[in-house]
């Protein structure tokens, strides 16, 4: 091999081939597997050769599929020649057989990708001050902390959920195991070295200490929005239109006897009105039962009062007082 060629590599053993890739970082590297006594592979290494000069930033890698078959077999290469390409350790892109043209192409779509963040200044560092700033700005209260609620991957997030569920606070989460790039580069954004890490309208309120501070102060409702109340969600689903109806299904497909019944009757009266279904819901079918201190289903609401089930609907309809009822008379 020529000396000049430096970024045209024999590999003989998977460690030297991880240990590249490394190496290689988020540069482009094209790895032939190949065989020795494949005429199309010879070929295909000449093609390499006349790459490797065209792309000095490009990393090209000869490796003998039956030499290093940990390799081989990782990456299920069944027939040479097969090319492979690397960014950051993965594997991008992939290309069975002896075909030049294509080899070309592919090598010149995926190195000039690499190739255009370099020498732009500071321009990726403001792409993730934008992302963080999204991120923080993502929720009216952002936690950034390590895992999710349902498992927090450490004591101080676990915590903080536990104080967030105690005080009702309404609030979303970000990984910051998920993303090394944030999980650094918010250290640095809001000059706060830690996690957790809480935000409140884009401004940041501090870790796990600072949050404490706020409930013994009895400061904590003031400086994060509370999670909507069981009540409030009810009261308005009742107020969503001047009628409402709770049922099982919907106007389309309810799903028992009295649900059917009582939309034939709402029908009849042409007053507009909605419905919620129930069945999708346990919250709010358990919860409107105490709310409105009745126990079964249909339930008719006119302008956020109860009117009742089935049975009251049909009287009111025998007494011909249906229609203005309905219409709030």
């Amino acid at each position: 091999m020529p000396e000049n060629m430096e970024n045209l590599v024999d590999v003989t053993a998977s460690l030297q081939f991880e240990d590249l890739l490394k190496k290689t970082g988020k540069s482009l590297t094209v790895v032939h597997f190949l065989a020795p006594w494949a005429p199309q592979c010879t070929q295909m290494n000449d093609v390499l050769a006349e790459l490797a000069k065209e792309h000095s930033q490009t990393t090209f890698v000869k490796l003998e599929a039956e030499a290093v078959p940990e390799v081989s077999e990782k990456y299920e290469i069944s027939s040479v020649p097969t090319f492979l390409f690397f960014k950051s350790g993965e594997m991008i892109d992939r290309l069975d057989g002896a075909h030049a043209p294509e080899l070309s192409k592919k090598v010149q779509k995926l190195a000039t990708n690499t190739a255009r963040p370099v020498g732009t200044g500071d321009s990726p560092k403001e792409d993730l001050n934008e992302r963080l700033k999204k991120l923080i700005n993502a929720a009216p209260c952002m936690l950034f902390m390590k895992g999710s609620p349902q498992e927090p991957r450490c004591g101080f997030s676990r915590q903080i959920i536990q104080i967030f569920k105690d005080q009702s606070v309404q609030y979303s989460t970000f990984d910051i195991l998920s993303d090394e790039e944030v999980r650094q580069g918010l250290k640095t954004y809001s000059n706060w070295p830690t996690y957790p890490q809480v935000y409140a309208n884009g401004e940041l309120v501090g870790g796990l200490d600072i949050i404490k501070e706020l409930v013994e102060s009895g400061e904590l409702d003031n400086t994060l929005p509370k999670a909507v109340t069981l009540e409030h969600r009810l009261k308005s689903i009742i107020n969503k239109n001047s009628v409402m109806l709770f049922m099982k299904g919907n106007k389309e497909t309810p799903k028992c006897g009295f649900s059917r019944q009582i939309l034939e009757i709402m029908n009849s009266t042409g007053v507009d009105y909605d419905t919620f279904d129930i069945l999708q819901d346990e919250e709010v079918r358990q919860g409107l039962k105490t709310y409105s201190n009745w126990p079964t289903y249909p339930q008719l609401y006119v302008k956020g009062e109860l009117i009742g089930g089935l049975d009251i609907v049909k009287e009111l309809q025998e007494g011909s007082e249906l229609t203005s009822v309905l219409k709030g008379e």
